[in-house]
């Protein structure tokens, strides 16, 4: 992957998601999640912090040595046991049915092929069982979106293969997911960053 996916891009990644704003998604979006979770795209661990008591263990699937060394104290002071279960969501050495639910924050614009994680958690997460999701993608308005797919290019470039324009309510109804509850919005802040800014919000089940 080189130098700058494989050691830059997980800092960049780390302070990148950070802010107020999106701590406050991330403890909204994992509200419910109990028992044994899969978490696609661990990186370096910043929902830990925001996980309700109700979760047993993580299983943290995370390609990245640099984001998952970034996680250490996190996991450390986490009174949650994370064990990391992989490294390739597409392709999870995990059995059927061992998870009482997912969860997937800003990790499927890099995905290689997001449908077929999607996929792979709904086998590995037990019926009736809930997938809980925060992430960037496609823009309702042609405006943004024609910026999208002007500035993706570069944007896979600098940030490890990370996609604009992908159209995640689509991808997540797609590969058999009804929708428990979703929103939509841009973050907070100036109409330029709208292109990287527009977030879907949900809970999901397998139909």
């Amino acid at each position: 992957m080189g130098v700058w996916n494989d050691r830059v891009v997980p800092h960049l990644t780390d302070a990148g998601l950070r802010s107020a704003e999106v701590t406050r998604l991330r403890e909204r979006v994992c509200r419910g999640l109990e028992g044994r979770v899969l978490e696609i795209g661990f990186g370096s661990g910043r929902n830990l912090p925001v996980y309700p008591t109700t979760v047993t263990s993580v299983s943290a699937v995370e390609p990245s040595d640099v984001a998952w060394r970034l996680s250490e104290q996190r996991r450390r002071v986490s009174g949650i046991p994370v064990e990391r279960a992989g490294l390739d969501g597409q392709r999870l050495a995990v059995p059927d049915a061992s998870h009482d639910g997912g969860l997937v924050t800003f990790s499927l614009c890099t995905i290689e092929d997001p449908e077929l994680a999607l996929q792979e958690v709904r086998r590995v997460v037990r019926p009736g069982g809930r997938l809980h999701l925060l992430e960037h993608g496609l823009a309702p308005e042609a405006r943004v979106r024609r910026w999208q797919h002007r500035l993706e290019p570069a944007q896979g470039r600098v940030f490890g293969g990370c996609h604009l324009t992908r159209d995640v309510p689509a991808m997540v109804r797609d590969t058999g997911w009804a929708t428990v509850w979703t929103e939509q919005d841009y973050l907070p802040g100036p109409a330029v960053g709208r292109p990287w800014t527009y977030l879907t919000m949900g809970v999901v089940t397998a139909v």
